[in-house]
């Protein structure tokens, strides 16, 4: 079972991602959890991601497509996987689907977390990212035991860049420019499906699990 998440940040794909593979087995791919762990061990592609991310920009193609490649060629992907962030254009979504296609392999399903702007940016202003180990909690929706202490590390909690209103702004209209035909290309391929991300958590991924059967 090969999925992709779709959805605007912080739409809660990611949160979705972590459930689907925990109940199927599969490996949740983010591409985020891949760029920030090259950030925080100063790679050359951490580098030049980290000053996409900062400034609330897509990370270029060519940074993101073989890397995602190589990792679903991962033994571990054998039996599906679910992509987290990735393919974000028309031609990343061309890319895996070449790419997979020489691998005698295809995408099964598309998932399209729908949530309006405001809600996001309501959302997101919340969210609480540990300086040290990288955990992300919300203060309203997922808060820590203790105020600004990582409950996984003890490290301090941050507002990232990318988390601020202004930056979450700019992110949705990149997203809406260039993420959204997207939809439109998996609603074409036959696979795409789409869930009410603004309901609880818990009842978003009873409805996933329909989809998936």
């Amino acid at each position: 079972m090969k999925i992709i998440m779709l959805g605007a940040p912080g739409a809660g794909k990611g949160t979705q991602a972590k459930k689907i593979a925990e109940k199927y087995s599969i490996p949740h791919i983010s591409t985020g959890d891949i760029f920030r762990a090259n950030i925080k061990n100063g790679t050359e592609l951490g580098k030049k991601a980290k000053t996409y991310m900062d400034q609330g920009l897509l990370v270029p193609d060519e940074l993101v497509v073989d890397l995602v490649v190589d990792r679903v060629n991962q033994e571990d992907c054998a039996g599906g996987y679910v992509l987290d962030g990735f393919p974000r254009t028309i031609p990343q979504a061309e890319a895996l689907d070449k790419a997979l296609a020489a691998l005698d392999q295809k995408m099964d399903y598309a998932i399209n977390v729908e949530v309006p702007d405001d809600n996001i940016v309501n959302r997101m202003s919340g969210r609480r990212a540990c300086v040290d180990c990288g955990a992300t909690y919300h203060m309203v929706y997922a808060p820590t035991e203790k105020e600004g202490i990582c409950d996984k590390c003890g490290g301090g909690l941050i507002l990232r860049d990318d988390d601020k209103p202004e930056t979450v702004k700019k992110r949705l209209g990149v997203y809406h420019d260039q993420t959204q035909p997207l939809i439109d290309y998996y609603t074409g391929a036959g696979i795409l499906r789409e869930v009410d991300g603004t309901i609880d958590i818990n009842d978003v991924f009873a409805e996933i699990v329909k989809i998936l059967g």
